[in-house]
């Protein structure tokens, strides 16, 4: 079992920012595709952002384009979720997860291993 470690998340006014990031141990973790998700209270989880083992592809849910951008370390076995501009809808816990086959999947099914979550909460 992977244990992914999740960092970053916090309280912030609307309009601030935060950065989340996530260690995928060891050099295996440099292969694996990444993702955030995200669940709000009483909603289901949603797929926020991902990025492929090699950082060539990423994809965003569109009420997070523009404001979030996902990427990786130097090291590839971290992966980082800055956030912009945040919304009080932005308000959940956030799960960072990996994906063996390395690539960036959108649905919750494309990830094997998943982190304890990290909460985000963004006051009005």
């Amino acid at each position: 079992q992977v244990q992914l470690v999740e960092s970053g998340g916090g309280l912030v006014q609307a309009g601030g920012s935060l950065r989340l990031s996530c260690a995928a141990p060891g050099r295996t973790g440099s292969s694996y595709g990444m993702g955030w998700f995200r669940q709000a209270p009483g909603k289901e989880r949603e797929f926020v952002a991902a990025i492929s083992w090699n950082g060539g592809s990423t994809y965003y849910r569109d009420s997070v384009k523009g404001r979030f951008t996902i990427s990786r370390g130097n090291a590839k076995n971290t992966v980082y979720l800055q956030m912009i501009s945040l919304k009080p809808e932005d308000t959940a816990v956030y799960y960072c997860a990996a994906s063996r086959i390395g690539i960036a999947a959108n649905t919750a099914p494309g990830y094997d291993y998943w982190g304890q979550g990290t909460q985000v909460t963004v006051s009005s």
